[in-house]
């Protein structure tokens, strides 16, 4: 098992910051504005040879989100449960607080190994300021900017030194290792209830719900592992439409929430069945289409509907417009809160990352090409028609499928589009996307033949 540590400390003292370094990522959030982090964020660090999981929580007591405080601190218990080593953190440049030492004498009390540093000490010189930090009365008390590093590879040193030792694994051979984790991005507007489907899929109150909209503020991967299959999946900021994102935060969490699109193998995308189907939802639908990922249509709350064969019906007319956008995206209907089809969605995931990940046998890739143009023949441009002389596949997630053809450009979108769709349906990619490019043939210049 990968050990397992877990930064606590009060809010804005710097966290989030430490977790970026030490994971040389961007992942977490930062921000002067307290309570930024709420739910637990993920990461890996390797040093030395070692790797471990570096788990970033909210902070206690968020002064500015009294109306989060109780389920921040219960995602801070559920990290602290199932970390090895708590590295606390304190704010150097605030001075020693009261609710500092309350934590500290918490962390006594949890019988944990814990680390503590004093962060936003750039140097010697404010290290003699920070001394006040020594009435806490903890060993091994280090100083450390998180933002400049300084001090943060004592602070590494004493951690791997206090991790526990890593079990021996016997090696194995190539064809039993285990396979990548799918990574599963939720995507949706605010309050679909996305991290409620997560929380549901974990079977654990892996990220803070709330029904009030934007609890989620950033991308936060939660690994877990179901039928021996891994698995990541990827609660992301609820997105509204551009106009009303506001400045900060929110438009951080966004940008993230799109960049965890393209990370992600399959993206879910959340829709509330008591709204309906909104133009915000087909533009980010849109958004996993254009990123060319799998991609699973989940209608949520669908038990809002019950008793309501009107409401059901509209909601169904209102999903054929998805067939505009990605007609061959599977829909399902479902509700994170009572468990309806909830048992469908993964496996779903599972047939969608395997057609994304298919390789294709180039006879039978061009044998579908030639009963495609024969069934229904190329157009004729400046007196001659046109001719696709062979296709080769490129690339995976997405199939991505590269026609050679006498000329490019004269190709309308109309027929493309027709190339795509046989193509698609020829080859049993019923359920995926499939990226296609159209190339001249090497030594041939487009719309010119010998005579």
């Amino acid at each position: 098992m990968t050990p397992i540590v877990a930064i606590v400390g009060r809010p804005n003292v710097g966290k989030s910051t430490l977790f970026n370094r030490l994971t040389k990522s961007h992942q977490a959030l930062v921000d002067d504005l307290p309570g930024v982090t709420r739910d637990r964020l993920y990461g890996t660090v390797r040093a030395e040879g070692r790797s471990f999981r570096l788990v970033d929580t909210g902070g206690f007591d968020p002064p500015a989100d009294q109306a989060f405080a109780h389920e921040v601190h219960a995602q801070i218990d559920l990290a602290m449960a199932e970390a090895d080593l708590i590295l606390f953190l304190a704010d150097g440049k605030a001075g020693l607080n009261p609710q500092d030492s309350e934590v500290v004498n918490w962390l006594r009390r949890s019988g944990k190994p814990v680390i503590h540093a004093v962060n936003k000490v750039d140097g010697p010189e404010k290290e003699d300021a920070a001394q006040e930090f020594q009435a806490l009365g903890v060993d091994n008390l280090h100083f450390i900017s998180a933002a400049h590093g300084w001090g943060v590879r004592d602070l590494m040193a004493n951690l791997l030194d206090l991790l526990p030792p890593e079990p021996e694994e016997e090696a194995l051979p190539p064809e039993d290792q285990p396979a990548p984790p799918v990574q599963v991005a939720l995507l949706g507007r605010p309050n679909v209830g996305k991290s409620s489907l997560l929380n549901a899929l974990v079977g654990a109150p892996r990220v803070v719900v709330s029904p009030v909209p934007g609890t989620t503020r950033d991308a936060i991967d939660t690994p877990f592992s179901l039928d021996g299959k891994q698995y990541v999946l990827i609660d992301t900021a609820g997105i509204r439409r551009q106009g009303r994102v506001e400045r900060g935060i929110e438009k951080a969490g966004v940008f993230r929430s799109l960049r965890a699109v393209e990370r992600a193998h399959v993206v879910v995308a959340v829709i509330d069945a008591g709204e309906g189907l909104t133009d915000q939802d087909l533009r980010l639908v849109g958004q996993a289409v254009e990123a060319h990922r799998g991609l699973v249509v989940a209608v949520n709350k669908w038990d809002l509907l019950l008793g309501d064969p009107d409401g059901q019906r509209l909601l169904k007319e209102q999903l054929e417009r998805l067939r505009g956008v990605a007609p061959w995206a599977p829909v399902l209907q479902l509700s994170a809160k009572t468990g309806k089809n909830l048992g469908r969605l993964l496996p779903t995931v599972d047939q969608v990352y395997e057609q994304y990940g298919q390789r294709l046998a180039t006879a039978a890739l061009n044998q579908a090409l030639e009963e495609i143009t024969a069934r229904h023949q190329p157009p004729v441009v400046r007196g001659r028609r046109l001719k696709f002389f062979y296709a080769s596949q490129v690339g995976v997630r997405p199939p991505t499928v590269v026609i050679f053809v006498s000329d490019p450009q004269a190709v309308h979108f109309s027929y493309r589009r027709y190339l795509l769709n046989e193509l698609r349906k020829v080859l049993g990619l019923t359920i995926c996307p499939l990226r296609l490019h159209l190339r001249a043939r090497a030594g041939r210049r487009p719309g010119r033949s010998r005579t």
